[in-house]
């Protein structure tokens, strides 16, 4: 019991010695006063009226009003009830909050623990985790040993005379029901919003967590390869980063004697080179029966054309069967050092020019070969060799090298220039095909062999 409702007692009892009091007093015939019934228990908590006022009314029930002359009703400690519901809505909040956190983290925990390695979204930013005061805020509190509980809280506001069961005095004196239950439900509904914020933030991070597992995961990781990788970007850059294996494999294997034959090379026309030879080292043995020519080639140094490709052309046009060496006439051998029968020379169309001089000859004019029969060379310009001509087109460098070579040596063994008599035919070897293949309005058809039809 409160401390007003001792003194009360304490007062009444005095009264009733003093005989001034109605506590203990028999009530006299037509005084208009009831004798309190001793089954009627003691009032309870609550302020006594003045002691300095005898006119007490009695028996009738207090009716506690703001502002009346009965005061503003009882008066309980203020550590006992004040926002005692508050704080139990508080405590049971923040204990769901706390256990929903626990529960959340627990299966963050999980998940990071089955999760693979982080994929290409480990360095996403990360939503961040709810605030440290919204946090705090939910904290369990130890339980204050001067705070009333709650149900003897409502039992002592029960037990209040005009008191509704469950009521109690706000620290300013009120009935419980005005401006006490408005702060109460205010502060409730405030930490009711922190609790629904701080839910949604632990959800979010959560979420933000399974998002970037799945990201990470294989599945995750292979889709990106599949579809954002970009394929269209990556695997194309790869793709023109290594070339074909088949291309490989070709670019690989040495080109064939026809394939080399068939290519052109750079070489300028007006070039001059060292003037100086060098010989094809080896020897050709010659195939046939007939007549042998031994011969020597030559090539001019700073040419920069394959030597050896040149020295096997002029091998096996001569003994081709087609050539001077039909049915067995004739037959050619190379040497690279005795005294040969002539020397094949390759030389730039400057040094060319020049041996050609010395027999008579100029070559300047169509930058044309030669047989310079004052000396023992058989002069092919490189340029010619290397570039082909227009009478022949880019497409047949094969057999205008071997009509070349065909040509030079037969004015060696002793044959000179022909014309083409019949329209559309082939041209003769020893036609200056290199020049025309057009002689007094008879086209013929180039050709590189003396004995075509073979």
């Amino acid at each position: 019991m409160g401390r007003h409702s001792r003194k009360g007692l304490e007062a009444t009892g005095r009264e009733a010695a003093a005989g001034g009091g109605e506590a203990g007093a028999d009530a006299g015939p037509g005084r208009g006063r009831r004798r309190r019934d001793a089954a009627v228990p003691a009032p309870g908590d609550g302020h006594a009226p003045s002691h300095d006022d005898p006119r007490v009314r009695g028996g009738h029930p207090e009716q506690h009003e703001p502002g009346g002359g009965w005061g503003t009703g009882p008066q309980p400690r203020y550590d006992a009830t004040r926002g005692q519901a508050a704080r139990s809505q508080e405590a049971h909040a923040r204990q769901a909050v706390a256990r929903q956190l626990t529960a959340q983290q627990a299966a963050q925990r999980a998940a990071t623990r089955r999760a693979p390695a982080p994929g290409p979204t480990a360095g996403a930013p990360l939503i961040p985790g709810p605030r440290r005061e919204f946090v705090e805020a939910f904290d369990a509190a130890p339980p204050d040993p001067g705070r009333t509980p709650p149900r003897q809280a409502a039992a002592d506001g029960a037990g209040t005379p005009g008191g509704a069961p469950g009521a109690a005095a706000g620290p300013d004196g009120g009935d419980g029901t005005g401006a006490t239950r408005d702060a109460r439900g205010g502060k409730g509904r405030t930490f009711t919003g922190i609790a629904a914020a701080a839910v949604t933030t632990v959800l979010a991070v959560v979420v933000a967590g399974q998002v970037a597992q799945d990201s990470g995961g294989p599945s995750g990781g292979s889709r990106a390869a599949g579809a954002d990788r970009d394929t269209s970007q990556d695997d194309v850059s790869r793709h023109d980063e290594r070339s074909d294996p088949q291309a490989q494999r070709v670019e690989a294997q040495p080109l064939s004697y026809a394939q080399k034959m068939a290519k052109p090379y750079p070489l300028a026309p007006d070039l001059t080179a060292s003037g100086t030879f060098e010989a094809v080292p080896g020897l050709a043995k010659a195939p046939g029966k007939g007549h042998m020519y031994r011969y020597r080639i030559d090539v001019e140094k700073g040419l920069g054309l394959d030597a050896g490709l040149f020295a096997e052309a002029v091998q096996k046009t001569l003994n081709d069967d087609r050539s001077w060496a039909h049915n067995g006439a004739m037959t050619f051998e190379r040497i690279s050092s005795g005294e040969p029968d002539f020397v094949i020379t390759l030389a730039s169309p400057g040094t060319t020019a020049l041996w050609c001089a010395k027999s008579g000859l100029d070559t300047t004019v169509d930058n044309v070969s030669c047989d310079s029969a004052a000396t023992d060379r058989v002069m092919i310009n490189a340029y010619r060799w290397a570039q082909g001509a227009s009478t022949f087109g880019p497409d047949k460098l094969l057999i205008y090298r071997q009509m070349l070579i065909n040509h030079e040596v037969g004015h060696r063994l002793g044959h000179n220039h022909e014309s083409c008599r019949t329209p559309g035919s082939l041209a003769p070897v020893m036609q200056q095909q290199t020049k025309t293949l057009d002689l007094e309005g008879i086209t013929c058809r180039p050709n590189p062999w003396v004995h075509p039809g073979t």
